[in-house]
């Protein structure tokens, strides 16, 4: 089987993925999305019984990237999706 492509755009979809691929998934996002200097993402997950919402969240508490995460706004998708801030790199550049 293929690797499957996912665009680095700040959103990442869970629902073509099995459950047992999310918190992996989530970490290699949250990576990709650093690279590309992206410190807001959007992870939808569904609302159905809330077990997705549980994995996602437990493996964003865990991500020292993370910092801080809530459920999106109703216009972005409600408790069916979760809003992720990540950490900023420190700058570490001097001025002369």
């Amino acid at each position: 089987m293929e690797p499957i492509e996912i665009p680095i755009d700040g959103v990442l979809d869970l629902h073509t993925f099995l459950p047992k691929e999310v918190k992996d998934l989530v970490h290699e996002y949250i990576l990709a999305c650093l690279e590309k200097r992206i410190f807001s993402i959007r992870i939808i997950h569904g609302k159905g019984k809330g077990i997705l919402k549980q994995t996602v969240q437990s493996a964003l508490s865990k991500n020292p990237h993370v910092a801080s995460f809530t459920d999106a706004p109703a216009m972005a998708g409600g408790w069916g999706a979760t809003v992720v801030t990540l950490k900023q790199p420190a700058q570490t550049e001097t001025s002369e």
